[in-house]
C-alpha cells in the first residue's frame, strides 16, 4: 500500500505526494496555504483515484506524457510524474487507482 507523505515547501505552502510502497512519488499535489486544505486534497485523492474519467492524460510540449486527477468539479488534485511512454503513463493510472484509496498519511511537516 502506498502513502501520502505532507511537507511544507520553502514558500510555506504544505503539499502532498503519493508514493508507491517504494518510495516512488506518483503524484504531486499544487501548494495549499493551510495543512487542514492539503489534507482536503488528499481525501478528494482518495475518492476520486478510482475513477477512469477523472484521469486527464496530457502530453507536454517536450512530448513526454502525464496525467492530471481531477475532482468531480473539474479541478485539478494532483500531477504525475512524466513519461516516456502511453504505456508507462497509464501503468502510473493503474498505480494510483491501487494506492490511493486506502493509503496512510505521513506528516513530515514536524507541526
Amino acid at each position: 500500500m502506498g502513502k501520502f507523505v505532507i511537507t511544507k515547501r520553502k514558500d510555506n505552502e504544505y503539499q502532498f505526494n503519493l508514493k508507491t510502497v517504494n518510495g516512488e512519488t506518483i503524484l504531486t499535489s499544487e501548494g495549499y496555504t493551510t495543512k487542514a486544505n492539503c489534507r482536503k486534497g488528499i481525501d478528494s485523492v482518495k475518492v476520486n483515484s478510482p475513477l477512469d474519467a477523472r484521469y486527464d492524460r496530457k502530453e507536454a510540449k517536450n512530448k513526454q506524457l502525464y496525467f492530471n486527477l481531477k475532482a468531480g468539479n473539474g479541478e485539478i488534485i494532483s500531477t504525475s510524474e512524466m513519461y516516456n511512454s502511453s504505456s508507462a503513463r497509464d501503468n502510473g493510472i493503474e498505480s494510483v487507482k491501487k494506492n490511493a484509496p486506502n493509503a496512510e498519511i505521513e506528516d513530515k511537516t514536524g507541526e
